[in-house]
């Protein structure tokens, strides 16, 4: 019998909604801590080693931008040194949560690999960069793999390249659109995913709070979500980001949904105990029972409480000599 309670790693992913700012991105930390999230994670990349120069930024971005530059003007100001991430990794510390990076090419991978955190994590678009799953592949690391835009095909692909041993991968579902329709999430693809033999988990970027608490009733053991300290700051994923109330609601959802999914096994709580006395029926006279008269449908009922004999063993009464009295209504034992 499996005891296992469930426990959701949940990942308030700040990315690039620092804007650049040292102290937005601390105050980041401070909201994911304050909400009870286990890690906040930001994005580590070196524009120039990500990037051409001429490449356009996609639809959302520009939607979300209100205006029209290259996706390497719009991160070159997103990118964080390594004196940043120390900083923001003692900040982190101080604050008590746990920190966390997507490293979206080689230099950074080297540079995060320097922290020693608990997880590399895969984000979508590199999910075909051979080259750099191949140098994950050499680090004795956990893995996050993030799925958006990929089919079948390019999981199971993905999977191979890493080496890893199943139980240290974890494939996150994802819809990688800023914010992300409803009807285009497809939760239900979790249930396929599992058939890889990994861990699940979930890389929510629809604007709802609920999504996440639903992936974990499907089995997710990692949610992760964008948040920002204002859904009116300008930059690409501000939009499509929890405030930082909603945040704590959505944590809070997933802990009272952690709750009611409870232990994987049918337990009978204490106040059922309690209950299960006073609802089920004991076996009891129907009406007075002389000693020596025979036990039938007639004379033999079932009342509550069931603090006597079960109604299950009645068949070991019928037809049998009544051995004593029994008065009407009292216990058949």
């Amino acid at each position: 019998m499996s005891l296992k309670k469930i426990k959701t790693i949940v990942i308030a992913e700040a990315g690039v909604n620092h804007n650049g700012n040292i102290n937005l991105a601390k105050k980041l930390i401070d909201i994911a801590s304050k909400a009870g999230a286990d890690y906040v994670k930001f994005q580590t990349f070196d524009v120039d080693q990500l990037i051409l120069k001429n490449t356009k930024t996609a639809s959302y971005q520009k939607r979300n931008l209100k205006y029209d530059i290259s996706q390497y003007q719009m991160l070159k100001k997103y990118q964080l040194t390594d004196r940043n991430h120390k900083e923001l990794l003692k900040y982190s510390k101080k604050k008590k949560i746990k920190f966390l990076s997507t490293a979206f090419e080689e230099k950074s991978l080297r540079l995060l690999s320097k922290y020693n955190l608990d997880y590399i994590k895969i984000p979508s678009g590199e999910i075909t960069n051979y080259p750099l799953l191949k140098q994950i592949s050499k680090l004795k690391k956990k893995i996050l793999l993030s799925t958006g835009m990929a089919t079948l095909g390019e999981i199971k692909q993905a999977i191979k390249a890493l080496r890893k041993k199943k139980k240290d991968i974890t494939i996150l579902h994802c819809t990688s659109d800023y914010p992300a329709n409803l009807k285009d999430l497809h939760l239900n693809f979790i249930k396929k995913l599992k058939k890889f033999g990994c861990d699940v988990g979930y890389s929510d970027h629809s604007s709802s709070v609920i999504t996440p608490s639903i992936a974990v009733t499907l089995g997710c053991k990692v949610v992760e979500k964008h948040f920002t300290l204002s859904k009116e700051l300008r930059g690409p994923d501000h939009k499509a980001s929890l405030e930082p109330q909603e945040l704590t609601e959505m944590i809070s959802l997933i802990r009272e949904t952690e709750k009611m999914l409870g232990l994987n096994d049918k337990i009978i709580t204490k106040s059922e105990q309690k209950t299960k006395l006073l609802v089920r029926k004991s076996l009891v006279a129907n009406n007075d029972i002389k000693k020596g008269e025979i036990f039938s449908r007639k004379n033999i009922t079932t009342k509550r409480p069931g603090s006597g004999t079960s109604p299950f063993k009645i068949n070991k009464f019928l037809g049998k000599k009544s051995r004593k009295n029994f008065k009407k209504d009292e216990f058949i034992k």
